[in-house]
C-alpha cells in the first residue's frame, strides 16, 4: 500500500473533536456529487440543506413546463459510466420531474442519503481564528463545528418578489413561480395573472395558457426566445447515445459553454448574407442552444453583426405572430439576441394568438398596487383568481447574503460582496479561510453539471492535499485574488454582454443596489475550457495564490 493510501484511509482520523471534517451546504446536483467524493476517501462530512428533500433548484421549481435547456444526456454525471449505461432518458430536454427522479437515482445508488440532512437552514456561519474552525448555526438551534465548509447553494436559488403595495392583501392564490406549490393546483377555470416574463415565464406561460379560463401577462421588458425543438428520445437513440458518451463529455470540454455545440469558426464577414442566412435558418429548426452557442463569435462582441442576426430573430417571431402590432411588443428593443442567457420556448409566441391570453405592457402603465380582488394599473383595474410572480432571482449571491457569513476577524461577506463578488478562481474567498465554493460567482458560465463536475473535482484534490500535508487552515493572497478579479473584469471588455440588464451583470430591477449601471461581475466571462486550464495551472503550481498554515 503506497503512502498516498495510507494517508487517504486515515483522514477519518483527522478532527474527531469536530462534528465533521467537511459540511456540505445544497443537495443539489453540485452538492451530491460532492459528498460522493468525500465519501469515498472516508471523510467525516454531512450535507445540509433547508428543502425537505434533495434536488435544489429540480426540488422547488415545479412549475408546469419546468425544464432544462440542456440537452439531457449533457446534463448527465459523467464520473459514473454504471450510472450512464443505467440511466434512460426519455426526452431530449427532460421536465422537473425527470430530473429530479434522475438525481434521485444517482443518490440512492450509491447510498448517499445517510450523508445528507434536510429540513434545517444554515443561519450564520462563523470562522474562530484561533481553532481555525467554522461554527454552523441552524435554525433548528444545532450548532455544528467542522474544518471546512464547502457551498452548493446554486445560482439561482433565492427567487425576489417584487416590491409591490398590497401584496398581502389579495385574497386569491399567489406565489413566486420558483415556490410553486407541491400539492397540485388546479387552475382550470380560473383567471391568472403572471407577472414577468423572463425564461421562467417563457416556460409557464404556454402551459398557464392551456387550461385557464383567461391569462394575462404582465410584461416589463420583452425577451428574446428561441425554438426549444424538444423531441422524445427513443430506446435506439438513448443505445446510440450511450456509446458516444466519451465524445459527448470531450465535446462539452471543448465548448465554451458546456454544451455539446461548438461556435461556427467562419468569420462572420467572411460569408456572404445569404450564407448566414442559410445557417441561422438550419440553426432555428434545430434542437438547443445551436441558434446562440453554434453561431458566428462575431454576434456577441460586434455590433453590427449582432444587429444583423437579432433582425433575422425579430423576423422569426413575426412570422409566429398573427398580430403585428403585438408582435412588435415581444420583440426585444434595448438588448440584442444573445447578449443575455437565451431562454427556449416551446410554442412561446404562438401563445399570444389565443383570443384568451392578453399582453399588458407594463412600462407603460406600470402595476401601481395588488388589491384583495386582483391589481390595478395606471391604466385599470383587473381581477384575477391566481397571480403568478415570475419576477427572477437574486442571482449568485443572493443565497450567500442570507447567511450571516463571518470570516476571518469577523468579517461579513455580505459587507464584501456589497457592491459585488469578490473572489479567488470563483473557489474561495480572501478573508474567509477554510470555505470553498461549488460553481461560486465568477466561475464560467456554464451547462451546470459540467462546471459542477469541474469544481468538486477541483475541491476534493484540494482538500485531500491539505490533509496530506497537515495543514488546518487556507486563506488566499491579496494579490492573487485582487489580480484575478481584474481579469475576471477584462473579460466583459468588448462582449455585448457587459450593456445587458441580465442576472450575468447583477441586474435585478426588485433588489436594491442591482439598478442598471451597477456592474457586478458575476461570471468568470472567458469559456470553459480557459477557466478550466486557470484551475489546472494553479494545482500544478502547487496552488498558487493559496497560502497554507
Amino acid at each position: 500500500m503506497t503512502e498516498q493510501a495510507i494517508e487517504i484511509n486515515d483522514i477519518a482520523n483527522i478532527d474527531p473533536h469536530l462534528d465533521y471534517q467537511a459540511i456540505v451546504i445544497g443537495a443539489g446536483v453540485s452538492g451530491i456529487y460532492q459528498i460522493k467524493r468525500l465519501a469515498d476517501l472516508g471523510v467525516r462530512a454531512t450535507v445540509l440543506d433547508a428543502n425537505a428533500d434533495l434536488g435544489g433548484t429540480w426540488y422547488n421549481n415545479r412549475y408546469p413546463g419546468a425544464r432544462f435547456d440542456s440537452e439531457s444526456y449533457t446534463y448527465s454525471y459523467s464520473f459514473s459510466k454504471e450510472v450512464l449505461d443505467q440511466w434512460n432518458w426519455t426526452e431530449r430536454f427532460a421536465p422537473q420531474p425527470e430530473t429530479l427522479a434522475y438525481l434521485n437515482f444517482v443518490t440512492d445508488k450509491f447510498k448517499l442519503r445517510k450523508y445528507m440532512q434536510f429540513g434545517c437552514r444554515v443561519e450564520s456561519m462563523i470562522f474562530d481564528d484561533d481553532k481555525n474552525t467554522w461554527t454552523l448555526r441552524l435554525d433548528d438551534g444545532r450548532q455544528l463545528t467542522t474544518r471546512f465548509i464547502i457551498s452548493g447553494v446554486g445560482v439561482l436559488s433565492t427567487p425576489t418578489l417584487p416590491k409591490l403595495e398590497g401584496m398581502d392583501s389579495f385574497k386569491g392564490t399567489s406565489f413566486h413561480a420558483s415556490h410553486w406549490p407541491h400539492e397540485p393546483i388546479d387552475l382550470k377555470g380560473k383567471r391568472v395573472a403572471v407577472i414577468g416574463s423572463g425564461a421562467t415565464a417563457i416556460q409557464l406561460i404556454p402551459e398557464v395558457a392551456k387550461v385557464a379560463t383567461r391569462l394575462t401577462v404582465f410584461q416589463r421588458r420583452a425577451n428574446w426566445a428561441a425554438p426549444l425543438n424538444n423531441a422524445p428520445i427513443s430506446e435506439s437513440e438513448m443505445a446510440a447515445i450511450r456509446e458516444r458518451y466519451d465524445d459527448i463529455f470531450a465535446a462539452c470540454a471543448r465548448s465554451p459553454g458546456g454544451f455539446e455545440h461548438e461556435p461556427d469558426r467562419r468569420g462572420f464577414y467572411d460569408v456572404s448574407p445569404e450564407q448566414r442566412r442559410e445557417l441561422w435558418d438550419r440553426l432555428y429548426d434545430e434542437p438547443g442552444f445551436g441558434i446562440w452557442l453554434q453561431n458566428f463569435t462575431e454576434i456577441f462582441f460586434d455590433e453590427k453583426a449582432n444587429a444583423e442576426f437579432s433582425a433575422y430573430i425579430a423576423d422569426r417571431i413575426r412570422q409566429r405572430v398573427n398580430d403585428p402590432a403585438l408582435a412588435e411588443r415581444l420583440i426585444p428593443k434595448d438588448h440584442g439576441f444573445g447578449i443575455q442567457r437565451v431562454p427556449l420556448e416551446t410554442g412561446y409566441f404562438e401563445t399570444y394568438n389565443r383570443d384568451d391570453v392578453e399582453l399588458v405592457d407594463s412600462a407603460e402603465t406600470p402595476i401601481v398596487r395588488i388589491t384583495p380582488t386582483g391589481l390595478d394599473t395606471s391604466d385599470g383595474s383587473y381581477e384575477f383568481d391566481v397571480i403568478i410572480y415570475a419576477t427572477g432571482f437574486d442571482a449568485f449571491t443572493g443565497a450567500f447574503d442570507h447567511i450571516d457569513i463571518q470570516g476571518a476577524a469577523g468579517e461579513r461577506l455580505r459587507d464584501k460582496w456589497a457592491t459585488g463578488p469578490e473572489t479567488y478562481l470563483g473557489t474561495m474567498v480572501r478573508g474567509f479561510p477554510n470555505f470553498l465554493m461549488l460553481v461560486g460567482p465568477q466561475t464560467a458560465a456554464s451547462n451546470f453539471p459540467r462546471g459542477a463536475e469541474l469544481s468538486v473535482d477541483w475541491v476534493t484534490p484540494f482538500l485531500e492535499h491539505m490533509w496530506a500535508h497537515g495543514h488546518q487552515r487556507f486563506d488566499v493572497d491579496e494579490a492573487a485574488e485582487t489580480q484575478w478579479i481584474e481579469h475576471v473584469k477584462d473579460m466583459y471588455k468588448g462582449m455585448l454582454l457587459r450593456n445587458a440588464r441580465s442576472w450575468f451583470t447583477g441586474y435585478n430591477s426588485n433588489l436594491e443596489g442591482h439598478e442598471y449601471g451597477k456592474m457586478r461581475y458575476n461570471i468568470y466571462n472567458g469559456g470553459g475550457p480557459r477557466y478550466a486550464k486557470m484551475l489546472r495551472d494553479v494545482a500544478d503550481n502547487d496552488y498558487e495564490g493559496v497560502y497554507f498554515k
